[in-house]
C-alpha cells in the first residue's frame, strides 16, 4: 500500500485495532516478566526500537520500496519521533509499576485527554455529554487508585505514570492521523524508529547488563510483539478516526487480565471492576457523542 491518501474503512481499522490490542496485552505482558527478570526500561526500549528498525527496513529493501520513505515532512516525523520516544517511558514504565489489568484500564483514559486536547490545541467546543464523560472516566480512576485497597500494589506514582502515557498516547494519535494524509504507514514508522533508535543506544552503555538465553528471548519476543503492534497501530489510524477505534482498545483488559492470573498469578482487584465500567462507559459516551455530531455535520442543511 503506497497511497499516502488515507481512505476510510472502518471495518478494516477495527479488525486491525483488535489485532492490536491483543499484541500490545501480550507485549505488556512480556515488559513486565522481562522486568522481574533485571532487565532495564533502557534495554527495552532500545531493543523494541532496533528491532523494528532492522525489520522494517529489510522489508522495504526486499519488496523494493525504500521509495516510500522520501519525506518533505521530517519536521513532523521528528516532533513525532520525540514524543513517542518519552511516551514509550511512561508506556512501558506504568507496566512494570502497576499491576498489569490496573496499567490496562489506566490507559484507557486516552480518549479523555483527546478531548482535553481538541479543546485546548484546536479550539473545539465540549458540551454536556463529552465534559460529563471525562469527569465520570476520572472517578473511574480514582476508585482503582483508593488508598489502601491493594496494599502496596498501586501507587499513586505508578497511576500519574500511566496518566502521562495516556495523555501521550492521545497526542500521538493526533500526529499518526495528520501524517497518514501525506505517508504511509511504513514511512511513519521507519522515521520513527530511525530517529530514537540512535537516541536510546547512546543510553545502552548506562543501563545495560548481561542475560540468560530464556531472558534474551523474552527481549526479542517483546521487541517482535512491539513491531508488530507498531504496524497494526499505524495502519488503523490509517483507515478509522482516532476517536472511534481507540475504544476497540478496551478488548485487550480481557487478554490483560488473563496474563495477569496465569502469567503473574495475579486475580483482579475488586476497585477495578469497580472503576473499569467507569473509565469504559464514559469512554463509549464520547465516541457515541462525536459520531453524533459528524453525521450532524455531515448532513446538508434543511432550512
Amino acid at each position: 500500500m503506497d497511497g499516502s491518501v488515507a481512505r476510510p474503512r472502518p471495518l478494516l481499522a477495527i479488525g486491525l485495532r483488535l489485532m492490536t490490542a491483543v499484541v500490545f496485552a501480550t507485549m505488556g505482558m512480556l515488559v513486565k516478566l522481562g522486568g522481574t527478570r533485571g532487565v532495564h526500561l533502557v534495554e527495552m526500549l532500545f531493543w523494541r526500537q532496533f528491532i523494528t528498525f532492522v525489520l522494517i527496513t529489510a522489508g522495504l529493501v526486499a519488496f523494493g520500496k525504500l521509495a516510500t520513505l522520501r519525506t518533505r515532512r521530517i519536521k513532523s516525523h521528528a516532533a513525532r519521533s520525540a514524543l513517542g520516544g518519552f511516551c514509550m517511558f511512561f508506556v512501558y514504565g506504568a507496566v512494570l509499576l502497576l499491576p498489569l489489568a490496573e496499567a490496562t484500564v489506566l490507559s484507557y483514559t486516552a480518549p479523555f485527554f483527546a478531548v482535553v486536547i481538541a479543546v485546548t490545541m484546536f479550539g473545539e467546543r465540549v458540551g454536556l455529554y463529552r465534559s460529563a464523560a471525562v469527569f465520570i472516566g476520572f472517578c473511574g480512576v480514582l476508585v482503582i487508585m483508593q488508598p489502601g485497597s491493594m496494599g502496596d500494589e498501586i501507587t499513586v506514582f505508578g497511576v500519574v505514570v500511566a496518566l502521562c502515557a495516556a495523555a501521550m498516547v492521545a497526542m500521538i494519535s493526533f500526529q499518526i492521523q495528520d501524517l497518514n494524509k501525506t505517508e504511509s504507514p511504513w514511512s511513519i514508522i521507519f522515521w520513527f524508529t530511525a530517529l530514537s533508535t540512535p537516541v536510546f543506544l547512546i543510553a545502552m552503555p548506562f543501563f545495560a547488563s548481561a542475560h540468560d538465553a530464556e531472558t534474551w528471548g523474552i527481549i526479542v519476543a517483546m521487541a517482535l510483539s512491539g513491531a508488530l503492534a507498531q504496524v497494526l497501530l499505524t495502519s488503523s489510524l490509517r483507515f478509522g478516526s482516532a476517536g472511534v477505534i481507540l475504544l476497540i482498545d478496551y478488548t485487550s483488559l480481557l487478554w490483560a487480565t488473563w496474563y495477569g492470573f496465569t502469567v503473574f498469578d495475579r486475580a483482579p482487584s475488586t476497585t477495578l471492576w469497580l472503576g473499569a465500567p467507569l473509565i469504559i462507559g464514559s469512554g463509549l459516551l464520547i465516541a457515541w457523542r462525536e459520531r453524533q455530531l459528524a453525521r450532524s455535520k455531515a448532513q446538508p442543511i434543511a432550512e
